[in-house]
């Protein structure tokens, strides 16, 4: 497969469509960012990398970071992490707080906003500085000291959070967070600010696409079995309440992030990233979920 051919033909065919969707406004940081801006990277296995576009510029992951988390806490604790989050659609918006009442301050999945303060909890627990141990965990994956937070951007989250603030004092007080929740929510922020080049992504995600394994190393990541769970979490709850339109569209395990990236893995074949800071309403990158169902139509790949 000519992967840097493909890419080269996607990106210029959705070139005109630069700007398309509205970037996040409601953290005044992603706010200022180019609308124009677009990349891709994709990985290998085998070592291949082939990119496009701005893929070499650092962007926001936001909630692409609750994808490290989750394989963070699932390396921790295992599957005792499911007796406080579950593993559903939510069906509702990442940020919602209607579920949690109604269903004990246990959050549907992790990837959603409750789901992942859940996750920083329990890391912060094992860990204690949450912070550095999921900062060091990317770096490995990536295979890059390159990368850091965004402390701007963690400001800006923490200083409009407000809804976050809510979902963690409300989980607290049905006894869902065991460390106190501003110490939670510091690390959410944090997590979420990660500065991330598409390059970078890529090559963190590619031990999914890799049967658990570091690509570098050899080393195993995860288990097989986590390896699964991990890439099924992405395809039933890895963007938003969108998953059911990415998985037909599209048709590949992903996560995406209201930065405008969205990383996605094809079993033993490749992990890819994509980044246009424009989103659709459901908070996924217009542009990038258009080249990556591009991306599998031309090259025949998904995992249906």
């Amino acid at each position: 497969m000519d992967y840097q051919a493909l890419l080269e033909r996607i990106h210029g065919e959705l070139a005109s469509r630069l700007g398309e969707g509205q970037v996040a406004s409601y953290i005044p940081e992603l706010a200022r960012v180019a609308p124009d801006r677009f990349g891709i990277a994709l990985r290998t296995p085998d070592g291949g990398l082939y990119t496009v576009g701005d893929a070499e510029e650092k962007f926001s992951v936001q909630s692409i970071s609750k994808l490290f988390t989750l394989t963070l806490a699932m390396r921790l604790v295992g599957d005792e992490l499911w007796a406080r989050c579950g593993r559903e659609p939510s069906g509702t918006s990442f940020n919602s707080l209607v579920q949690l009442e109604s269903e004990g301050g246990i959050p549907r999945n992790p990837f959603i906003n409750a789901g992942a303060l859940v996750v920083s909890d329990l890391i912060l627990s094992r860990l204690d500085d949450a912070k550095a141990s999921v900062l060091e965990f990317v770096r490995e994956l990536a295979g890059s000291d390159d990368i850091h937070f965004d402390e701007a951007v963690a400001a800006s989250e923490a200083a409009h959070g407000h809804r976050n603030a809510a979902m963690a004092h409300f989980m607290k007080s049905f006894g869902n967070l065991e460390n106190p929740a501003d110490r939670v929510l510091d690390a959410y922020f944090h997590h979420c600010s990660l500065s991330m080049s598409c390059v970078q992504v890529a090559n963190a995600g590619l031990f999914l696409a890799n049967g658990g394994l570091h690509p570098t190393t050899g080393e195993a990541v995860v288990s097989v079995n986590q390896k699964k769970y991990l890439n099924s979490m992405m395809v039933t709850c890895g963007t938003y309440d969108a998953v059911g339109e990415f998985a037909y569209r599209v048709g590949l395990p992903a996560k995406s992030g209201v930065g405008g990236g969205i990383v996605a893995t094809m079993p033993r074949t490749f992990s890819v990233c994509v980044w246009s800071p424009g989103l659709d309403k459901q908070g996924n990158s217009v542009l990038g979920a258009l080249a990556l169902e591009r991306l599998t139509t031309y090259s025949a790949q998904s995992i249906f």
